[in-house]
């Protein structure tokens, strides 16, 4: 029998915050919070930013508040939820990673697909939602941060994937297929 869609949107979500762990594992202390774009993209500011947005859509906005204080404040400091002070450990930021999925599979797994919320931060025209809507948006969101994080990733030690076992990339030579790529920009832009 076929699982409902409420059960194959909840596994697509696992399975991009898995994905997107994965990117921080083994990475030194400096590695995963250092700044890897001019923005100051990081990956432990990744996970505290989407830990903070699971919160924000499957609690506030289905009128189920968390039951903690939130370990930044984005109404004083705007990107305070985008990277990891020094007294703010890793295994901090992950178990409120933790904390913060397991509260959002709660919601998730008690109501239903129609739930209806409110996005008080969207615009007045689609901020009434649903609890479908609701995970369709974070699917993309956590894939798209857990993209960030495989390029990041890739550009500290070469890690590169879909998770641990399963690459998604043919087995190559990248050194010379990067110059392949880097040889036909060259000639289309007309300087080779």
């Amino acid at each position: 029998m076929a699982a409902d869609p409420k059960t194959y949107l909840h596994r697509y979500l696992k399975t991009a915050r898995e994905s997107f762990l994965w990117k921080l594992e083994g990475l030194s202390e400096y590695d995963v919070r250092r700044p890897l774009t001019p923005t100051g993209t990081n990956l432990l500011g990744l996970a505290k930013h989407l830990a903070g947005v699971e919160v924000g859509y499957f609690g506030e906005c289905l009128g189920r508040p968390f039951p903690e204080k939130l370990p930044f404040d984005v109404d004083t400091d705007p990107s305070s939820d985008m990277f990891a002070t020094a007294e703010e450990s890793r295994d901090d930021v992950l178990a409120f990673f933790a904390r913060a999925t397991a509260f959002a599979d709660s919601s998730i797994e008690e109501l239903p697909l129609d739930a209806p919320g409110v996005v008080p931060w969207w615009p007045e025209e689609r901020r009434y939602v649903t609890l479908h809507l609701l995970l369709v948006h974070e699917i993309a969101e956590t894939n798209r941060h857990a993209g960030h994080a495989d390029i990041l990733r890739e550009g500290l030690d070469g890690v590169a994937g879909l998770r641990p076992g399963v690459s998604n990339l043919p087995e190559q030579d990248w050194t010379a297929y990067r110059a392949r790529v880097e040889q036909e920009a060259l000639r289309a832009s007309g300087q080779a």
